[in-house]
């Protein structure tokens, strides 16, 4: 029997299926088109783009879909209160309809879940029921530094956040103010490692809440003043100088050392190996390259455990 993951998210529509034991058999994952440019899509444009997109993902998994026994799918960006946003709309949807004809369960989760559960499972660390570590979840839509006690419905409190841009949101302005595409990440990272680190930014943190838009106007100012691959590596250091007291303000609050480390932004090099270097004194356990983007694999490692 196996489970099938969906996750539509603002920039990525994904699939994933999981068999027994949790053995990744099949996934597919399609970003969105973002126009040259722009910094993002509106809510509606992405929504359409995921009523594009799903079907075809679907069909191309090539798998028997009657040995499905529960579709797992990501409805919410967070496990709180009032949270929404259009784009989880798709995915829930298709999977209700997918589920009802298959006379399958769906099992509902978080965005945020779906990356934490995929991040234990890239790392083979499941945790004890109510076991707790601290977890970072740095993207373009979220960056927030989190309590988490582990149960198959993981309960998450919110330790601190950006109290204005994401840290994703930071990388792509100053990306695309470079001349580079949306999404900048990997085309940022790429162009810091030319970098000599003659641009430093300011890293205001106050406990574990964390603030980047004073940092973009700093770093917009010196478009065409300084040499982008410097401008680019000081971007990378100041979200790395951010989460780096804002962790440590919150393994001190907490008495935790363990670290879980999900979201895009997490995918890049250097601020792996920034925390690494700064941070000896956690254990810091960073999603796969492949799990700390968007995708469903969580969805479905959740819906298997349950």
């Amino acid at each position: 029997m196996s489970v099938l993951g969906i996750d539509t998210s603002n920039y990525t529509t994904s699939v994933a299926v999981l068999d027994e034991p949790a053995n990744l058999i099949a996934q597919q994952r399609r970003l969105l088109q973002v126009p040259a440019g722009s910094h993002g899509l509106r809510q509606s444009e992405a929504v359409f783009q995921h009523l594009q997109n799903l079907p075809d993902l679907v069909e191309q998994l090539a798998i028997d879909f009657q040995q499905l026994s529960a579709v797992g799918v990501s409805v919410r960006p967070r496990d709180q209160s009032g949270s929404y946003m259009p784009v989880f709309t798709v995915g829930a949807n298709f999977a209700r309809v997918l589920a009802r004809g298959l006379s399958v369960p769906v099992h509902e989760c978080s965005h945020q879940a779906n990356h934490l559960a995929a991040a234990l499972w890239s790392l083979s660390w499941w945790p004890e029921q109510g076991e707790e570590f601290i977890a970072a979840h740095v993207s373009g839509g979220t960056s927030e530094i989190l309590h988490v006690r582990w149960s198959s419905t993981p309960s998450v409190t919110v330790l601190g956040a950006t109290r204005d841009l994401n840290a994703g949101q930071f990388v792509d302005r100053v990306g695309v103010a470079l001349g580079l595409d949306f999404p900048a990440g990997p085309q940022l990272e790429q162009l810091a490692r030319k970098a000599k680190g003659e641009v430093r930014l300011a890293s205001p943190v106050e406990g574990c809440d964390m603030s980047f838009s004073g940092p973009l106007s700093a770093a917009l100012r010196l478009v065409g003043q300084s040499e982008p691959t410097e401008i680019a590596r000081g971007v990378e250091d100041c979200v790395a100088k951010g989460l780096e007291k804002a962790l440590l303000h919150a393994c001190d609050h907490t008495r935790l050392s363990d670290v879980l480390l999900v979201g895009g932004v997490i995918s890049n090099q250097r601020i792996r190996q920034r925390l690494d270097h700064r941070l000896r004194g956690l254990r810091l356990r960073y999603a796969s390259l492949e799990t700390a983007r968007d995708h469903a694999i969580g969805a479905a490692v959740l819906a298997w455990k349950n």
